[in-house]
């Protein structure tokens, strides 16, 4: 059975058992401060979990992307090493909000499995909590006694303790204890020596949990303590990748058909053959699985950089690359050229896949392209870590080098063992970790924030977001929590309904105030944390439990609305200019001006710059009015031609904006009518990635006060000018006047150089084999280094000090310059005697061992300056 049938019977299961076959959120996440990347399949639905959302069914089920490379959950380390490790996975899963509970959820998976798949049920074993007396919960007995129905054989029921059969997705929020069914895939005779109960959870690669049911009763808060959900929930998840291992008779989940055309792919492009060498099949497993990663984590969203989810990625790359260096061989880059294997494999699943492949690979070979040069430039300062410890008669590099290379240069440090290793050199690894851990203390202090419980101060209610329609609203506190950080105390307070629009979309979240009397709270900023919606204030009302009045910030409100809606008429317009090609790849939109990430390949001209402004402008003076859709469906949206947006997950009922032949999915303020907006103006085109091009853009008041500025400096320019008739002619013959001066001041200069050294030369004393030049100069400071350096050409054995007084700002200035032979032979370096005469002068200075400089304030002391010099000929 091929793993796309194996996928399909899920799906069909599960429908004939009334669920609702739900699409994947994307892998990363953009609302919740307590994740970066979705890593089980419950994380888009917590918000029913928590109450604070409805379910748009009781049932569901899903395949859903998952990574595992951070915080408590992560695999990282173990992939490629086993053989059913990974980074990115897929796990399928049923899903009852408030329906069915323990006896449907044991009862369908245990059909499913030996019935529908036909997996033989003494290779089957079953777990079930065994209860906890820190956390006062009993042993599932419930769960044991669903069980013994339909498992045949009752010593195939085990009991587990809390870390292996109760499930949490993070220190805080929903959980649950849940029933692991493992399987057995190992051969008779090897299940005949050693029963399969005694190696359930014990890291066996043939011994392996296949599915979680998980039976989410509980929160847990933050002091530790569990309380009852107000609903009970079933969340399982089954890993797909294993499930295809055991119903094709594999012992790796790298064997099956889900891996194998990437690893054949890759293995013959590095001349190698899979299952041959341990080292080299380590690495093909984990280029394969990385490259699922990497990929989908970009069609998500999320592009490789140097913080939060982007450094994640960006190290699941460079991971693979060094694997691939260190094992195949690749000395360039190489992963990019199978994307469009993983396509053609995922994209009837994910189709996103295949809509972002362009982008995928071409993000993808900058990124291995720029750390390939990384590890050349790591590889060098290895390389001279090594001679000097040779040099020294040492076979240790220190640890505080292998961190800086690690950290500064982003070299990774097992590949610097390895090389150091195979050189006969060992690192200081104590040396390192302590930087290390310097480093994550440092990180760790710099984020720490404490937060408290929710207080309730009303049950039972859910907020409402009342602000497309109102900027002001009387609300109740429905509840509220303490953060601390380092620098501040705040608030987090939520309504039982707001016209607050919480950060989302890209768009910046309202500030303004809560009323209560004459008291007023301001609210710093509004937040939304999965579907809540959460007002930062630095104090909270003074009776929590009386009505607030809330009030946006209407002029921010309005200057954040001009930019979204000028926003989607820009995004209109590029496509309309560059090609259908451009998508949204990001956005910010801030009151003060808006920020746009799109797919195009190539830098903006100016010319097409001014085409997508004039077209913008159009729009605006037209005066479009916004034609909004509410709560329609996406088939509906898709049928009106909405375009939905990068990265984004949306809701069964969608929110749709047009203005004219712009129509988006969007849950952003808008204007009433694109005249609002102004003026539309774009300030700056850069680069942010490959594939991706960023314009900033302003409208309104800031676009016209933009035109004032220009018009400023124009005026300006005019008055310098002498206002000319043509300011551009007038300036470019300015310009063509500075550089003939410039020309003739440089000849100046040369001819001012060769006098001096012809009359320095004359001067020249010879002491102890040394041709000593010292003299005090009224000249331009400028030209000092360039007179040392033709002496130097002109003399062997050269000692020159040269001093000098600016006399435009009163300081003095001394140059050393030592000829290299004299360095070497005397052991002199002009460094350390410039920093000596700099005393003279009150002053100081360093540089090179043939070429230094100092600067003091007091000229003064130059000349006993220039005499002490004579102290180093001796």
């Amino acid at each position: 059975m091929q793993a796309k049938e194996i996928r399909q019977r899920f799906f069909d299961f599960f429908r004939s058992k009334d669920h609702k076959i739900w699409p994947s959120a994307p892998m990363v996440i953009k609302n919740d401060p307590s994740l970066m990347f979705t890593n089980a399949g419950m994380n888009q639905f917590k918000d029913i979990f928590l109450d604070n959302k409805e379910p748009d069914f009781p049932r569901i089920a899903d395949t859903q992307k998952c990574l595992r490379v951070s915080g408590k959950h992560n695999d990282l380390e173990q992939v490629g090493h086993d053989t059913y490790h990974h980074t990115m996975f897929e796990m399928l899963g049923n899903w009852s909000f408030g329906d069915y509970f323990k006896n449907e959820a044991i009862a369908w998976a245990w059909e499913l499995l030996t019935k529908e798949y036909k997996i033989p049920e003494d290779s089957l074993y079953v777990t079930v909590f065994e209860g906890d007396e820190k956390d006062n919960t009993d042993v599932d007995q419930e769960a044991f006694d669903i069980w013994k129905t339909h498992v045949p054989d009752e010593t195939h029921i085990l009991y587990g303790d809390k870390k292996d059969n109760f499930w949490e997705m993070g220190d805080t929020g929903p959980c649950g204890p849940c029933s692991e069914i493992h399987i057995d895939l190992r051969t008779d005779e090897e299940k005949e020596k050693t029963p399969g109960k005694d190696l359930v959870n014990k890291d066996h690669p043939l011994v392996v949990e296949i599915w979680n049911l998980v039976f989410i009763q509980y929160n847990r808060k933050a002091d530790g303590s569990l309380e009852n959900l107000p609903n009970k929930h079933i969340d399982t998840g089954m890993g797909f990748e294993r499930l295809v291992m055991a119903l094709q008779n594999k012992t790796s989940n790298y064997d099956t058909d889900v891996f194998q055309p990437l690893i054949q792919a890759i293995a013959k492009k590095g001349g190698v053959k899979y299952g041959e060498e341990e080292k080299a099949d380590v690495a093909l497993r984990v280029v394969a699985d990385h490259i699922r990663a990497i990929s989908f984590a970009i069609a998500d969203g999320q592009l490789p950089s140097n913080v939060k989810a982007g450094y994640v990625i960006r190290r699941i790359l460079r991971r693979a690359v060094r694997y691939g260096y260190t094992f195949l061989g690749f000395r360039q880059a190489f992963m990019h050229e199978f994307v469009p294997i993983l396509v053609e494999q995922m994209k009837d699943v994910f189709p996103e896949i295949e809509n972002q492949q362009t982008l995928i690979t071409k993000v993808m070979k900058e990124e291995e392209e720029s750390f390939l040069r990384t590890l050349d430039t790591g590889i060098l300062m290895l390389n001279k870590l090594m001679n000097a410890a040779e040099k020294a008669n040492q076979d240790t590099i220190s640890g505080k080098d292998v961190f800086v290379l690690y950290d500064t240069y982003g070299f990774p440090f097992d590949l610097t063992r390895l090389i150091l290793s195979e050189n006969n050199f060992s690192v200081n690894e104590k040396e390192f970790y302590k930087e290390l851990e310097k480093q994550k203390d440092r990180s760790r202090k710099a984020s720490a924030q404490q937060m408290s419980d929710w207080t309730n101060v009303r049950e039972g209610q859910q907020s409402i977001f009342v602000g497309y329609d109102n900027m002001e609203a009387e609300a109740h506190i429905l509840k509220y929590r303490k953060v601390d950080t380092k620098k501040e105390t705040f608030y987090q307070v939520v309504l039982d309904k707001t016209p607050f629009y919480p950060e989302a979309g890209g768009q910046v979240g309202d500030s303004g105030v809560l009323r209560q009397n004459q008291q007023k709270t301001p609210v710093r900023k509004t937040i939304k944390e999965n579907e809540l919606i959460i007002h930062i204030c630095d104090t909270l009302p003074e009776d929590v439990e009386k009505p607030v009045y809330a009030e946006v910030n209407d002029s921010k409100r309005r200057d954040a609305a001009n930019n979204h809606s000028a926003t989607h008429l820009m995004h209109n317009a590029l496509r309309e200019v560059l090609g259908s090609h451009v998508e949204q790849k990001g956005s910010l939109v801030h009151p003060d001006y808006l920020r746009f990430d799109f797919s195009h390949f190539e830098k903006v001209s100016e010319e097409e710059i001014r085409k997508i402004e004039r077209i913008v402008n159009q729009k605006i003076r037209a005066n479009v009015s916004l034609q909004e859709h509410r709560e329609v469906s996406m088939e509906e949206a898709q049928q009106m031609g909405a375009m939905a947006l990068f990265g984004e997950k949306y809701g069964d009922r969608v929110r749709v904006i047009k203005f004219g032949d712009s129509i988006e999915l969007c849950g952003g303020t808008h204007v009433s009518a694109t005249g609002d907006i102004g003026f539309f103006k774009i300030t700056t085109e850069t680069s942010v990635a490959a594939g991706i091009r960023r314009i900033e853009a302003i409208t309104a008041a800031k676009a016209e006060e933009w035109v004032y500025e220009q018009e400023t400096i124009v005026k300006s320019l005019k008055e310098i000018l002498r206002n000319p008739k043509d300011p551009v002619k007038g300036a470019k013959t300015l310009i063509e006047q500075q550089t003939k001066l410039e020309k003739k001041l440089e000849e100046l200069k040369k001819q001012q150089i060769d006098q001096l050294s012809a009359e320095l030369e004359q001067s020249a004393e010879v002491i102890n084999g040394m041709n000593f030049i010292s003299k005090k100069l009224q000249v331009d400071t400028s030209i000092i280094k360039d007179l040392a350096f033709r002496l130097k050409q002109k003399m062997d054995n050269l000692f020159i000090v040269l001093g000098a007084e600016d006399t435009s700002s009163g300081k003095a200035t001394i140059s050393v310059m030592i000829s290299e032979h004299l360095v070497q032979e005397k052991d002199l370096h002009a460094g350390n005697i410039v920093k000596d005469l700099a005393k003279e002068i009150n002053g100081n200075g360093g540089g090179q061992p043939f070429f230094a400089t100092a600067g003091g304030k007091d000229p003064g002391g130059l000349e006993k300056a220039l005499k002490k010099a004579r102290n180093y000929l001796s």
